[in-house]
């Protein structure tokens, strides 16, 4: 049996789903070819997403009638996988990319750090942003680590490189 998952409330109550426009800036940016891979992640990394959570049908009972019901379900983060068999799991920049992929999609928003550790969780290779678009970014295992563990993306040598924060 596996282990229940859960993502914690990171405290967004009053968010209305927007987009926020530094990283939507980025994006394009980044699309355009204007700014690299690293540039647009550490604008990403420091943003709040939208997880999509949709329902996964638990059981099924039949009916006198044959007819099948549903009996429960539980709610789920999405993963997408590969023929080559990894797997990303979603996330959105804002309501209105996540309702172009999936309206029936439940949003929950989260710190990019928290989407990272919930995709490392399910045992993702990478967190999928905007899958469909206007700018689809991955973000992946290696990097996925950094923004998980909230650690500083700087550059080294023209590279970009991960620094964990000295422990308190």
């Amino acid at each position: 049996m596996s282990t229940p998952r859960s993502i914690p409330d990171p405290g967004f109550a009053d968010d209305d789903g927007s987009g926020d426009p530094a990283v939507a800036t980025a994006l394009t940016a980044y699309a355009a070819g204007e700014i690299d891979h690293a540039d647009a992640l550490d604008v990403v990394r420091r943003s709040r997403l939208v997880v999509p959570v949709v329902a996964v049908l638990g059981e099924v009972e039949h009916g006198h009638d044959g007819l099948a019901r549903e009996k429960s379900s539980d709610m789920a983060a999405v993963l997408l996988a590969r023929p080559d068999g990894r797997r990303g799991m979603l996330a959105f920049t804002s309501t209105d990319s996540l309702r172009a992929w999936n309206p029936e999609a439940r949003p929950v928003p989260v710190t990019a750090a928290t989407a990272a550790r919930a995709a490392q969780q399910e045992e993702a290779d990478a967190l999928v942003v905007d899958v469909a678009g206007p700018v689809r970014f991955v973000i992946g295992r290696h990097d996925l680590a950094g923004v998980a563990g909230e650690w500083a993306l700087t550059r080294v040598g023209g590279r970009s490189a991960w620094i964990r924060p000295a422990a308190e």
